[in-house]
């Protein structure tokens, strides 16, 4: 039986490391799919200008393809050559875009009508979106022959939508395990660079942007009430940078502030840490839709304190620590509990390897996928 052809398209694609599903299908996948995957040659991130870098260990084929407007996720769209890729012979398309957006749109509708197609989404927000938005998300439902959702809140926010109409699974993202691993002595390089005795007080920790709706203002007032012996190591970035440094000032060298850390010196900062937060604030505008940081940290061992926003709780089940997101009391008794007993801390370091290793490993997450995709296919009439 010839290979199925399956094409994955994301403008998240651009980076390599996003890039991971699309290879780890095209791997767990080899012999029964060919993959290929369709990436922007130049996206404008949040961070600055993205530029296409090959991967020399692709396991799937790459095709580069024009993107215009991509200042804006919303509004941007694909050029030409992703409709003359579209009209090859495919099984399925996956695509890898919200349902609403522009982009997801142009997929859905330059899909060849006989070829099912396939969407992701992390909205877990309800809302009522305006002219053309809720037009094209009713066109890419109507479309679809299945879709994804990055977790259990997502679900069931659009469920009540008529999603449900539509064969539909749970689809979260993944880590690689090999790279994220215990490794105390990379976390004790990381301490003795920032100046740290590696027997001092446990280390509280953070990862990820410096904003408000992800808890870091939170995180401060707590750690200003914990009595128990700590230092604080916060690693990412964003606007509130300035606010974190004024605050850290008062604690001297028990507060490390760490920028432009790259994707692979993540496993060995998460390392240096004893404890990771993750104080995500619901707003009116938006819930945590995974928390990437919550996985990394389990397939480091690192214990977990998380707030109850959006897909935290299913995320970290019993593997960690959930506290009320806006209870700054919970949050202070429950990382000064966890600072004083390191036989809890090393009780939630297994239970998250264990839950991280049984759910979110990226092959697993890769093999779900195209048996999904191959349930849909197997399901067509003849």
């Amino acid at each position: 039986m010839a290979a199925r052809k399956l094409l994955s398209i994301g403008h998240s694609y651009v980076v390599t490391l996003n890039r991971r599903l699309a290879n780890e299908m095209a791997r767990v996948g080899r012999g029964k799919w060919e993959v290929t995957a369709v990436a922007p040659a130049f996206f404008q991130g949040d961070i600055g200008p993205l530029r296409l870098e090959p991967d020399p260990g692709e396991a799937c084929r790459l095709e580069p393809v024009r993107t215009y407007l991509n200042r804006y996720n919303q509004v941007f769209f694909y050029g030409r050559h992703l409709q003359s890729l579209l009209r090859e012979r495919w099984d399925l398309v996956h695509c890898w875009e919200e349902p609403y957006v522009f982009a997801g749109g142009q997929v859905a509708r330059w899909t060849e009508r006989g070829t099912p197609f396939v969407f992701w989404t992390a909205q877990n927000i309800p809302k009522h979106y305006p002219p053309p938005f809720a037009q094209v998300e009713q066109f890419c439902l109507a479309r679809c022959a299945g879709w994804m959702a990055c977790g259990q809140s997502i679900v069931d926010t659009l469920l009540p939508r008529g999603y449900g109409q539509k064969p539909y699974r749970v689809m979260p993202l993944g880590v690689d395990v090999e790279k994220f691993r215990p490794d105390r002595d990379a976390g004790r390089r990381i301490r003795a660079g920032l100046g740290w005795d590696g027997e001092g007080a446990a280390v509280v920790g953070y990862l990820g942007r410096f904003v408000e709706e992800k808890g870091v203002l939170l995180l401060t007032r707590v750690l200003d009430q914990v009595r128990a012996p700590w230092r604080a190591l916060f690693v990412g970035g964003g606007p509130m940078e300035g606010v974190l440094r004024d605050w850290a000032r008062q604690y001297g060298d028990r507060v490390r502030i760490v920028t432009g850390v790259s994707h692979d010196q993540v496993p060995a900062h998460l390392n240096a840490m004893d404890i990771l937060c993750a104080p995500s604030q619901t707003t009116p505008r938006w819930r945590e839709q995974f928390g990437r940081m919550l996985i990394e940290a389990f397939a480091c061992g690192i214990p977990v304190v998380a707030s109850d926003s959006g897909e935290i709780p299913h995320v970290v089940d019993d593997a960690g620590i959930i506290v009320s997101e806006g209870s700054e009391p919970a949050w202070t008794d429950a990382i000064g509990a966890l600072i004083e007993s390191p036989v809890r801390r090393r009780e939630l370091s297994e239970r998250g390897r264990e839950r991280v290793h049984a759910n979110y490993a990226w092959p697993l997450v890769a093999t779900r996928h195209l048996d999904f995709f191959e349930e849909l296919l197997d399901s067509r009439p003849a």
